[in-house]
């Protein structure tokens, strides 16, 4: 895990404050500090950081750090250290406080993947803003005996795994995607032989594990998961790394299987799968684009009659780009398919709203 802390060259009160952490953590995270911009950019390109976490939030050169770190993937952090305080912004120019909230101050705090309060007041405060949901309260050890430095900094790192946690998708290598789709076929079929290629997984040293699993738990699919490795025989590594939990987007729930968002199966084929599609339409998730696959590989699929009711509720072409991304997903046979894939700007959509939903 490698983090960057950026704070204000002249407030020596945080500059203690992540020297502690930076101290503490060391041995733990490839962890450094910078207070201008010229230092971060340059630590921006030789460390790579993972995580940005930005102290302060009146700079405005800490917001232009913050805006170019999320660019090159790096999730943002904040810790106000006091300063979104009633009594602190009161106290700016007004010109000066409407145009940085205005203009990035609240975009700032808003798309942070938390933010660390330092006390319960504070946290109380800035949850009246509204702006961001996602709030630890973390007491600061150089300004109270509540809480050790060492306990200061554990609660910190959990955060920051936590962090790391999160959209766990976004960080998976190609070589892992493609031995979940290989993973998912198994857990769907039940046979290791309806898995053409099983290169993906062959090296299964080289698969993230742990981002795998954390990806799975997040789309309750881990029951296909767990069941596509037995199938498959693989060898997970004898320890991964404990889960603390992660953050998520204020829309996010855990996806709910498809029966109880449609119904149950009625007797009807047909019906029961244009339900599922109209459902996965509305949005899509790895969950029932799985029961769908599953649904589709049934031996009482009617292709023909499926294509007509989906044509008669204008639902054809979107199952044509749905056909080609789950192909890609789960890695479903073109004779199990109703109509035949379609790879187009419809497809695209389907694509960037599957693998986003979980983004900060």
């Amino acid at each position: 895990m490698k983090i960057l802390h950026i704070y204000p060259k002249n407030d020596e009160l945080i500059r203690h404050h992540v020297r502690l952490i930076v101290d503490k953590l060391c041995e733990q995270a490839d962890i450094r500090m910078v207070d201008n911009y010229t230092d971060f950019k340059q630590h921006l390109q030789t460390q790579e950081p993972d995580i940005l976490h930005c102290h302060g939030c009146w700079s405005s050169i800490i917001a232009r750090a913050a805006y170019a770190a999320e660019r090159q993937g790096a999730r943002i952090i904040v810790t106000p250290h006091g300063q979104m305080e009633p009594w602190i912004v009161g106290q700016q120019a007004v010109h000066e406080k409407l145009g940085k909230k205005i203009l990035w101050q609240k975009r700032l705090l808003s798309r942070a993947y938390v933010i660390i309060t330092l006390g319960k007041l504070e946290k109380e405060n800035f949850q009246k803003l509204g702006w961001n949901n996602r709030i630890e309260e973390i007491h600061n050890a150089v300004t109270t005996n509540t809480i050790t430095p060492a306990e200061m900094c554990r609660k910190l790192f959990d955060v920051y795994q936590r962090v790391m946690d999160s959209n766990t998708i976004e960080q998976l290598d190609m070589m892992s995607r493609a031995a979940l789709a290989t993973i998912l076929k198994a857990g769907v079929t039940g046979d290791s032989r309806w898995c053409a290629s099983t290169e993906a997984v062959g090296r299964t040293g080289d698969i993230d594990w742990r981002r795998l699993l954390v990806y799975a738990d997040h789309e309750n699919i881990r029951n296909y998961v767990d069941y596509g490795i037995s199938v498959l025989g693989l060898q997970m590594p004898d320890s991964i790394d404990h889960y603390t939990g992660a953050y998520f987007p204020d829309s996010y729930a855990l996806p709910k299987p498809l029966k109880e968002l449609v119904g149950e199966y009625d007797g009807n084929e047909t019906v029961y799968l244009v339900k599922m599609i109209r459902q996965i339409h509305r949005q899509p998730l790895l969950l029932h684009m799985l029961e769908l696959t599953r649904e589709l590989m049934h031996d009482n699929v009617n292709d023909d009659q499926l294509s007509e009711a989906l044509g008669e509720k204008r639902l054809l072409n979107y199952t044509r780009s749905l056909m080609q991304v789950l192909s890609e997903q789960t890695q479903i046979d073109e004779g199990y398919m109703p109509v035949a894939p379609l790879d187009n700007r419809q497809t695209q959509q389907i694509r960037k709203l599957l693998t986003n939903h979980l983004k900060i």
